[in-house]
């Protein structure tokens, strides 16, 4: 995953659009405090490897144009090569809501998500639109909302131990 030069005029739209959103240099903060080495990527875009901190619990995530990971790309990339494609989708995801109103959004959509069907991003419209299957998840049916009420207060009551 090498910088690939010259961006095209949308990489340049999107570099700079998220870097005057503001998210690039959250991403890139976020990165550095959490311990990852930071380096250009391909596209116009940073990626970080070797993220340290719980939150996000992600295979990778993203931030602006900086797409992070605890792992290193080269890894994550033999495991599902698609991955890269689902969060660079994000980062048109950050430009288009002109910034930090995507947490925002994307928490509507994650709770909208758990509602229907209980996972967090079968009906994300997010994650949907970036691609659920490239970025690792699994379609599951709609389900009744109360059920989906009922397991989530379920789960509120268990404590958070490792499996045997």
């Amino acid at each position: 995953m090498t910088p690939a030069t010259p961006l095209t005029g949308w990489q340049w739209f999107r570099l700079v659009g998220n870097l005057a959103n503001l998210t690039t240099p959250a991403g890139l903060l976020v990165a550095r405090v959490g311990g990852a080495k930071v380096r250009r990527g391909p596209r116009g875009l940073f990626v970080g490897e070797g993220y340290r901190l719980k939150f996000p619990v992600a295979s990778a995530f993203t931030i602006g144009s900086v797409i992070t990971t605890p792992r290193t790309w080269e890894e994550l990339l033999r495991q599902n090569p698609r991955l890269f494609e689902h969060e660079e989708r994000h980062t048109w995801q950050y430009l288009y809501c002109i910034g930090l109103p995507f947490y925002l959004a994307y928490g509507v959509c994650l709770a909208w998500s758990m509602l229907r069907t209980g996972d967090r991003a079968a009906r994300n419209f997010f994650e949907r639109q970036a691609g659920l299957v490239d970025g690792g998840y699994r379609d599951v049916p709609v389900r009744p909302v109360g059920e989906n009420i009922r397991a989530m207060i379920g789960m509120l009551g268990r404590p958070n131990l490792p499996e045997a």
